[in-house]
């Protein structure tokens, strides 16, 4: 079995374990990217053509993915521009490329996601969720977090977006209304939107979107941003578009949701040891992102069993009130029980992603397999540090664990 790692894999050999994975394999695409998101913008989905959005708009705004998600701008990009200029030639287009909370992106890795002829083309602007000056209250959100947004998002007179669907651990779903919150909002409002209530709701989990207050509050974010316009697509395992949905950006994003439904949707086999991964680089980079892999993990682990995850994590921890929660604290409970205690307002970064991971160590040990530098990092944040998936697998079956269940790429699958 091949264990996505980095740019490459780790290979592991059992004779008896359950397999679960996404159905997304069984998809062949008919074309090449960009002739799928062609043939999807000119079927928009309850919205007109993009060329016709167009017209008699001076500016416009395309909110881009930054460089933690593999989303394959190249396919999306030069048909999103092709139409806008089609239907107006002097029209002034701006990339701002949506890194929520994340650090900015780089002019390097900014182009070998977009090329060089598009950033020759586009102006591009990176958003700071930390930059007040560069970002402008225009309302407040159901939840009553404030909805402070980049200025570029606003003061323009066509808002779009492209993106990508994928599961997503607390949202339900990635793409549509994400590129907004937290894509391009000031930190107020991402803070507010991963509020510790919100983390906590039995809704807030992979493939879930009716009932989840955090889905909901990131639509009102796009209706009140007037976020016009979306292409998101469907990638496979080896991230190569499959499937794209464009048009209007509540439709359009619940149709790519249900297609991507079909095919990721698997039932629990429930085992004392679940081996998954973040599904390989970009989104294995730091310990940050491999949360989301670990959920998966977790809805079909035994209670008190072993989680074993896979992961490069090339830059390290990825942020440090994240680290800093879980090496500082007494014990996950301890940390989870002063997280929803924290007041909406009072919500510090990275909090959702500490009270996710205390919320997965409350009832599971996790071992890590990583590379040797980040062994420290591990073993300070509650975690067991493995240098192989073997050394992992002996190390769990020495707590008692027995069956196996095998998540290739966690990121991939709903367990549900």
């Amino acid at each position: 079995m091949k264990i996505p790692y980095g740019k490459s894999f780790l290979s592991f050999e059992e004779a008896e374990c359950a397999v679960l994975q996404s159905r997304i394999g069984e998809l062949k695409a008919e074309a090449d990217g960009l002739e799928i998101v062609r043939q999807a913008m000119e079927n928009p989905i309850d919205s007109p053509r993009l060329y016709e959005l167009a017209k008699g708009k001076k500016t416009c705004t395309i909110i881009i993915s930054d460089h933690t998600r593999p989303v394959p701008s190249k396919d999306i990009l030069p048909n999103m521009l092709k139409e806008l200029r089609e239907g107006n030639p002097e029209i002034a287009v701006t990339l701002l490329v949506a890194t929520g909370f994340h650090r900015l992106s780089t002019e390097a890795e900014l182009e070998a996601k977009v090329g060089k002829d598009i950033m020759a083309s586009c102006r591009i602007a990176v958003h700071d969720c930390r930059d007040a000056n560069a970002n402008v209250s225009i309302g407040t959100l159901p939840s009553g977090a404030p909805l402070v947004l980049d200025r570029l998002a606003v003061e323009t007179d066509l808002l779009i977006a492209e993106g990508f669907i994928e599961p997503h651990f607390f949202a339900g779903f990635s793409g549509g209304r994400k590129s907004v919150l937290p894509g391009v909002c000031d930190q107020i409002t991402v803070l507010g939107n991963h509020c510790s209530r919100f983390i906590d709701s039995a809704y807030s989990r992979t493939g879930i979107l009716d009932g989840n207050p955090i889905h909901a509050d990131m639509v009102a974010a796009a209706e009140m941003a007037k976020l016009s316009y979306i292409v998101n697509v469907v990638i496979d395992e080896e991230k190569w578009t499959v499937a794209a949905f464009a048009g209007n950006p509540i439709t359009a994003h619940r149709a790519g949701c249900d297609f991507l439904l079909s095919y990721a949707q698997v039932s629990p086999i429930f085992s004392d040891i679940v081996i998954t991964s973040n599904g390989g680089a970009p989104l294995d980079q730091n310990l940050y992102q491999c949360v989301k892999g670990m959920t998966a993990a977790e809805a079909t682990c035994r209670e008190g069993g072993t989680i074993i995850l896979c992961a490069e994590c090339a830059d390290g921890h990825g942020g440090e009130g994240f680290y800093n929660a879980l090496k500082d604290c007494a014990s996950p409970e301890a940390l989870y029980a002063e997280q929803m205690a924290t007041p909406q307002d009072k919500t510090v970064p990275d909090q959702w992603e500490s009270q996710i991971l205390a919320r997965i160590l409350m009832h599971y040990r996790v071992i890590m397999v990583s590379r040797p530098e980040m062994k420290q990092i591990v073993e300070d944040m509650k975690m067991i540090y493995a240098s192989s998936v073997e050394e992992a697998v002996s190390l769990a079956r020495s707590f008692g664990g027995k069956s196996i269940t095998v998540i290739p790429n966690g990121i991939s699958v709903i367990v549900r």
